[in-house]
């Protein structure tokens, strides 16, 4: 159901010059793996519902992409998949963000023509739409409002989650969607922990992030001052277990690094705190204490 809001009215001014929160300097999620039951019925679904486009295929992975160049997402069906149990660490949701509301409008009536159910919330930053794929990995669809209009407060950003206004997202295109445009990034990362406080360090402590927002039983994380790269929740329970490796759900996801000098520092502060760092290839690898594997690249 969307929940569609009359009380506010906001004019719509695009994203600011400066909000460039997904490249250099700044550190960023850039491309999630999710591991799935059945490969093909889930390209269909990115296809046909997301709207992203197949970069390279084989039997058991697909590589997705919005822009024909740059992948976003990779879908990997393991030997022997089962279902993610509950109560487990893992995703929460991965975040597509758009170049433009009138994208997002866009989208948003190809869903409702689909008839896929879909959930949507305003909070003050964007205005996010939130489906789940066919094993329940969960989606969010969202464009920023320009950080001008981003409310600061002791070095915390002022988000809730409020309905939004439908009517106002859809007028802002009359456009035909034609899948995901160019435009698209990876805008950040929601994830499940087991302990708030020992992920929360781990992100800070270890990969760098600021602290930029709380909300019950969640912390929200950034790097350059934006809304948040990546939250951390333990709303499947204080203690929640990882999953087993072969079940679906989260494989791994990357950060995206400026330049060698700021991955080497964080792997330096990865050493210091204890956590595990593994070499491969050109990334290194490691996991947040709830088992959450994270690639760390240079972009």
């Amino acid at each position: 159901m969307i929940l569609i809001s009359n009380y506010k009215q906001i004019e719509w001014k695009g994203r600011d010059e400066m909000d460039k929160f997904h490249q250099s300097p700044n550190t960023y999620v850039g491309l999630v793996n999710i591991k799935v039951k059945n490969l093909d019925y889930s390209v269909t679904f990115y296809q046909q519902i997301i709207g992203l486009r197949v970069l390279d295929r084989n039997e058991r992975r697909a590589v997705l992409t919005a822009d024909g160049k740059s992948p976003l997402v990779i879908l990997e069906e393991p030997v022997g998949v089962i279902p993610k149990p509950e109560r487990t660490s893992g995703l929460y949701h991965f975040a597509i963000l758009l170049p433009s509301r009138a994208d997002l409008g866009a989208f948003l009536r190809h869903i409702i023509e689909t008839g896929y159910p879909l959930g949507a919330g305003d909070h003050y930053v964007s205005e996010a739409l939130y489906l789940n794929d066919p094993d329940g990995n969960g989606i969010e669809v969202y464009q920023d409002r320009p950080s001008s209009e981003w409310t600061w407060k002791n070095g915390l950003v002022d988000m809730a989650t409020e309905e939004v206004d439908a009517e106002g997202i859809l007028a802002a295109s009359s456009s035909e969607w034609t899948g995901l445009p160019s435009g698209t990034v990876m805008g950040h990362i929601h994830l499940h922990v087991g302990d708030l406080e020992k992920a929360k360090d781990f992100y800070t402590k270890g990969l760098g992030f600021d602290v930029v927002s709380y909300y019950p039983q969640a912390v929200f994380l950034s790097t350059g001052g934006y809304h948040h790269h990546v939250a951390i929740n333990t709303w499947q329970g204080a203690g929640a277990q990882a999953p087993p490796q072969n079940s679906i759900g989260l494989n791994w996801f990357t950060l995206v690094f400026p330049a060698d000098s700021a991955r080497e520092k964080v792997i330096e502060q990865l050493k210091q705190i204890g956590a595990p760092l593994k070499k491969e290839e050109n990334d290194y690898l490691t996991n947040d204490p709830a088992g959450n594997q994270i690639r760390l690249t240079v972009g």
